[in-house]
């Protein structure tokens, strides 16, 4: 059964664990060349995007994606994942859904410090849909880190156009679907995950052609 009713709130906020559990904040006063947090698209960035999935069977990761959260977690960055999940309010899937692709993904990728999803269509005119900061700013705001001290990693757009609404950083990694007026229009990029979250950690630039 899903769960309609959330076309007009706010996004969903999932945490690692049982439903209910509270985000994992970073501590206080974590300052470095890298950033405080880490945010990313799930379908195209951490997963291979298989459009409405709802069955955990079909996830299949990005190669190095493991490798690049580890690396953040070794650093103290905390992670999130930020979502758009139309289908929710399209009737083909719910919350508990949803929670179970969340479980999966963790299994294979470890635990993120909360999750920021919209159920809506781009139709309700929600303020959490990607583009829109909703999410961004819901997420940071569970992990308690500024949204200026916070990345956004997408494979669209509309994951750059989201971090920048809520005073973020937004950082392209395109995949074969990234249409080519968004990697030209993007000011930060890179090829892969591994390759950005490097770079991110040494506070080196990214910049259009400089990492890709």
């Amino acid at each position: 059964m899903t769960d309609r009713t959330a076309a007009s709130g706010g996004p969903w906020l999932l945490a690692p664990g049982r439903p209910g559990a509270a985000p994992r904040r970073v501590p206080r006063g974590r300052r470095g060349p890298g950033p405080d947090a880490v945010l990313f698209d799930r379908d195209g960035t951490l997963i291979e995007d298989v459009p409405y999935n709802a069955d955990p069977a079909r996830v299949r990761v990005f190669p190095g994606a493991r490798t690049a959260l580890d690396l953040l977690r070794a650093h103290g960055v905390a992670l999130g994942v930020v979502s758009n999940q139309s289908g929710v309010a399209a009737g083909r899937f719910g919350r508990a859904d949803v929670e179970a692709m969340r479980h999966r993904i963790e299994s294979l990728l470890g635990p993120f410090g909360v999750w920021a999803v919209c159920p809506h269509l781009a139709a309700d005119g929600c303020g959490c849909r990607k583009p829109a900061p909703g999410l961004v700013t819901a997420a940071c705001a569970a992990l308690g880190v500024a949204p200026g001290r916070t990345v956004v990693i997408g494979d669209i757009g509309g994951d750059v156009a989201a971090a920048h609404a809520a005073g973020a950083r937004g950082l392209l990694v395109p995949t074969e679907a990234t249409r080519t007026e968004e990697v030209a229009a993007a000011p930060l990029r890179a090829p892969d995950l591994l390759t950005a979250v490097r770079t991110l950690l040494t506070g080196a630039p990214l910049v259009p052609g400089g990492a890709s």
